[in-house]
This record gives structure tokens, C-alpha cells and sequence, in this order.
């Protein structure tokens, strides 16, 4: 059974940092695509940071390009998430998500928030106060 849990999540002031980890357990990712998803109360999930396994590629929504930092640890089987500089509008619940099949281009394993990811975990609250 495949599990996903986050974990780092908390309530940070403005311009502070946090670093999210997503443990996947029964899985393994092998050319396949893991991400990072928000979502805020009252609207809808967005993506934040995906990245090809295969270490080929990331995404990043622009709202948080050159503040976050998504990464892999394969020997752990953990997805992160460093966020940096965060602001009051990255206040949400955020999701770990798996298991999605990279478009291939020239051979190039890419990634999209837009892809149908058939795991998720349940979540891990961030808090940001101005």
C-alpha cells in the first residue's frame, strides 16, 4: 500500500523559511513525476513544484519561483520542499503528490502540475503571518 506523509509544516513570520518532506513507503519511483500542491481556504488546488524523478526536470508555478526549492532523496524515498522568503499568500494546506507520467521531449523526461497524480498524502499546514 502505497503512503505518502508530509511533514514541516508550521507558522512562520514573513520573509522566514521552512523546508517540507514528503516520505513515500510503499513506492518506488522510477521515471515518474512527484510534486508539491497548495491549497488555500476557499480556493482551489494549485500546483507548486513538480520534478521528473529521473532528475531531468522541475517545475515551478511563478508565484514561488526563486523562493522554493524542489529536491529528492532517492536512498530515503522523501520528496522536499524548501521554502524561502515566504509570504503571507503561500498561507495553505500542502500536498505531496505522486506517481505521474512524465512528457517525453527529445527524450527528456518532463513534468506538469496538470498531470493526473494517482497519490496524495494528507497534508501539512502552512502558516504565514505578516
Amino acid at each position: 500500500q502505497v503512503q505518502l506523509v508530509e511533514s514541516g509544516g508550521g507558522s512562520v513570520q514573513a520573509g522566514g523559511s521552512l523546508r517540507l518532506s514528503c516520505v513515500a513507503s510503499g513506492y518506488t519511483y522510477d521515471s515518474t513525476c512527484m510534486g508539491w500542491f497548495r491549497q488555500a481556504p476557499g480556493k482551489e488546488r494549485e500546483g507548486v513544484a513538480v520534478i521528473a524523478t529521473s532528475g531531468a526536470s522541475t517545475y515551478y508555478d511563478d508565484s514561488v519561483k526563486g523562493r522554493f526549492t524542489i529536491s529528492q532523496d532517492n536512498a530515503k524515498n522523501t520528496l522536499y520542499l524548501q521554502m524561502n522568503t515566504l509570504k503571507p499568500e503561500d498561507t495553505a494546506m500542502y500536498y505531496c503528490a505522486a506517481d505521474s507520467k512524465p512528457v517525453v521531449i527529445d527524450g527528456v523526461d518532463y513534468c506538469f502540475p496538470a498531470l493526473e497524480y494517482n497519490y496524495w498524502g494528507q497534508g501539512t499546514q502552512v502558516t504565514v503571518s505578516s
